[in-house]
């Protein structure tokens, strides 16, 4: 299976988005998927991370590109098939080109000894692309990392592939008739003391704008459960997190505001900007302001709102939306609900 990297995915992308005027009153720009994406009832849309998490230009290759993450649901039966990437080139915005990546966790064969692999099935609620890593939230599970570099080609697929993920009886390898995949690198394992409730990764982004590059990750939670915001500390030359001695990254924070429902949150500046969803047929809230004096704006997002991404060089806010039928990828001017950025 060739190594081809994000310029592999890129030159052959078979699906293609179309703009549209987006249901939320805080929607500047955005798309939805192609038809069968948006109706899809086995995969739903979670994560969002862009070329500008990825660099400080904004571009990766010299184009603009968006990652999202999807899962999937288990159904008839089957076992879910676990995660996925969209790959959209937004160089053209008039003109969104997409395809889809299988996410899959490599392993060795105890057997045959040979080289497999099998879907990552985590919920994938946020993403985080910064340099040529790709974090992947994987609930209370932790964090699972990617390499861009490592996106591969699934070659010689045939009939009845879709069915089938990992190295068949033939020798050949296929992930559910996807034509590329990108396995997984390592993961960051989630651990709390004893006594202490373990942080569910629900959600994750990155904030670029402090002295240090900070991985923001929180908790979805409702019904009494709990709902934290916490940051990381990155390492700007090697795109890991900050570790101390024996390999822990400890969190430089633990905030708990009492936030229902939140699906993503980044950090803007010192601000916080925050999705909140209602359920499937209201509208999602957008909360934004410093620490503890947060300012919810009822109704601004589209319905069922997922992870939130900051696009620096375009003062936008990039989020997107779950729900088959009510499906969009949009902007968010920051000026109407961060005004007082520098």
């Amino acid at each position: 299976m060739p190594r081809v990297g994000l310029d592999g995915v890129l030159d052959r992308l078979d699906r293609c988005g179309t703009l549209r005027r987006v249901p939320s009153d805080a929607a500047a720009a955005g798309f939805t998927w192609q038809l069968a994406d948006r109706w899809d009832r086995e995969w739903y849309p979670q994560g969002i991370t862009t070329s500008a998490d990825a660099s400080e230009s904004g571009e990766v290759g010299g184009r603009r590109v968006i990652l999202t993450s999807w899962y999937a649901k288990s159904r008839r039966g089957r076992p879910s098939r676990g995660s996925r990437l969209s790959v959209v080139d937004w160089t053209e915005p008039a003109r969104p080109r997409y395809r889809h990546v299988l996410l899959v966790e490599p392993f060795r064969d105890r057997d045959s000894g040979a080289v497999d692999f099998r879907p990552v099935r985590v919920h994938a609620g946020g993403i985080c692309w910064y340099g040529g890593r790709l974090y992947v939230a994987a609930t209370g599970r932790g964090i699972r990392m990617f390499e861009i570099d490592d996106l591969t080609a699934v070659p010689d697929r045939a009939e009845g592939d879709d069915a089938w993920v990992g190295r068949r009886p033939d020798g050949r390898y296929c992930g559910y008739g996807y034509g590329f995949v990108l396995p997984q690198s390592f993961r960051y394992d989630a651990w709390t003391a004893e006594g202490v409730e373990r942080l569910r990764y629900s959600f994750l982004s990155l904030d670029r704008t402090g002295e240090s590059h900070q991985l923001v990750a929180g908790e979805y939670g409702r019904a009494g459960a709990t709902t934290r915001l916490t940051r990381y500390r990155l390492d700007r030359s090697t795109g890991l997190l900050e570790t101390a001695d024996g390999g822990h990254a400890w969190p430089l924070d633990l905030r708990s505001d009492r936030i229902d429902r939140m699906q993503g949150a980044t950090l803007v500046h010192g601000q916080y900007a925050i999705t909140s969803s209602r359920g499937a047929w209201l509208r999602g809230d957008l909360l934004t302001g410093p620490p503890g004096d947060l300012t919810r704006h009822r109704g601004a997002l589209s319905v069922g709102p997922e992870d939130i991404a900051y696009w620096p060089g375009r003062h936008q806010l990039w989020t997107l939306s779950e729900w088959p039928m009510r499906r969009w990828v949009y902007a968010i001017d920051t000026s109407r609900f961060l005004p007082d950025l520098p």
